[in-house]
């Protein structure tokens, strides 16, 4: 995959959210986590990201990860590494101003992504009939 193909399907963030119990990171990516849209991309250029010191009134034991000024929504080290990389972030600021594109983008590495498949040896059938 290309820098324009990556940005994009890092786009999925804007839905869910991270739990801690699973990741150990916590939190939401952007305020509407069940709607696909450009939302993550528009925060991520829009917001002032800080390291995450503070969890619930106590110090903060978890893996690195970032929040907003509210400490409501957070983005991972790989996210802010999209603002830090001008190749990556050319495509970030893109797609923060032009959600269709974002839209059609994803759809086609999506689909690549999907294409790829997922590699299983021939030698064995992983089912069995008795």
């Amino acid at each position: 995959f290309n820098d324009q193909e990556i940005v994009a399907l890092l786009g999925a963030h804007a839905m869910g959210r991270c739990h801690t119990d699973r990741s150990g990171y916590w939190g939401p990516w952007s305020n509407a986590e069940n709607t696909f849209s450009n939302e993550y991309y528009r925060l991520l250029v829009e917001e002032r990201w800080s390291p995450k010191v503070t969890h619930n009134g106590k110090p903060w034991t978890g893996p690195d990860q970032y929040e907003d000024a509210s400490g409501q929504l957070m983005m991972l080290p790989s996210d802010i590494a999209m603002i830090a990389d001008p190749e990556f972030k050319k495509w970030v600021e893109l797609y923060a101003k032009d959600e269709d594109r974002f839209f059609k983008d994803f759809s086609k590495a999506f689909a690549k992504l999907l294409s790829l498949g997922v590699p299983f040896a021939a030698t064995k059938p992983w089912y069995q009939f008795w």
